[in-house]
């Protein structure tokens, strides 16, 4: 059932969205119930060692979102965008305007969240790799959104997935965390420049959910630790509040949200959806 009828017909680009189980999906679905008709991007195919196959959304996994998305009511597109072209990047805001006659809401999603190491033992490539994806593709994402909504004066919405990483560091997380810092240095400077235009860029922090890609993460860091599975998961359950780590609904929540009437005033915040385990 629709809580913000005001975003109904309107029309969202989500990045990264290409994969079951992930933040991308549930945030497309629950926007699209909402009424948004939502395109779905993701890089469609395996691009060397850093973008391998079982960590990226392919093409066929995009098409049977958009399909599920269909057969629930809702509208829904896919389309190939690798964040680290500009050109595709752009291509990818007009494709929603081309598809659906309007880009009013872009997310930032697309991440990479599996590539960790100690700083002394991290290859080069896998900084550049990181902060390619998680920083280049969020700047490239926000200034190819912000042309087409100025361009059409679209009072839009712009929300970024950040992280708990984006507030709070992570040994064998030095690229991630740096990028995520990052994130909200930029969320910060694209709210001032664009709020005058009635746009609002903000930033989501999730702490730890449990998608795919969280699921490698509990295994790898539980290794890491030396803590083994069980332990490393109730140290982190004990560690927040709420008493539960979050869900992928828990941030399509907050993105529904950020995209609503109900959240015009906000701007260049970073939004803590964390149980309470993050204070600042």
């Amino acid at each position: 059932m629709s809580v913000y009828k005001e975003l109904n017909r309107k029309v969202a680009v989500i990045t990264g969205a290409g994969r079951h189980k992930g933040l991308g999906e549930a945030m497309a679905k629950r926007l699209a119930s909402e009424g948004v008709k939502v395109v779905i991007t993701d890089i469609g195919k395996a691009s060397g060692s850093h973008m391998p196959e079982n960590a990226i959304g392919s093409q066929s996994e995009m098409q049977q979102i958009v399909d599920e998305i269909r057969e629930a009511g809702g509208e829904a597109a896919c389309f190939a965008c690798n964040m680290l072209e500009a050109s595709e990047v752009e291509a990818a805001a007009q494709f929603a305007v081309d598809t659906f006659g309007s880009l009013d809401i872009w997310v930032n999603n697309a991440g990479i969240g599996y590539i960790m190491n100690p700083i002394v033992d991290m290859p080069d490539e896998d900084w550049d790799a990181v902060l390619g994806v998680n920083l280049r593709g969020v700047f490239l994402g926000i200034k190819y959104a912000a042309r087409v909504m100025l361009k059409h004066n679209i009072k839009g919405k712009i929300i970024n997935i950040g992280s708990q990483a984006s507030k709070s560091a992570f040994a064998h997380a030095s690229a991630y965390t740096t990028s995520k810092h990052g994130v909200v240095g930029l969320t910060r400077v694209a709210a001032m420049e664009l709020g005058e235009h009635g746009i609002n860029v903000n930033t989501i922090c999730p702490n730890h959910v449990t998608t795919g890609l969280g699921a490698w993460q509990n295994s790898h860091f539980s290794d890491v630790t030396g803590k083994g599975y069980e332990k490393y998961m109730a140290d982190m359950r004990a560690r927040i509040p709420m008493g539960r780590p979050g869900l992928q609904e828990d941030i399509a929540k907050a993105c529904a949200f950020l995209c609503s009437n109900e959240a015009s005033y906000i701007t260049g915040e970073c939004m803590n959806v964390s149980g309470g385990e993050e204070y600042h």
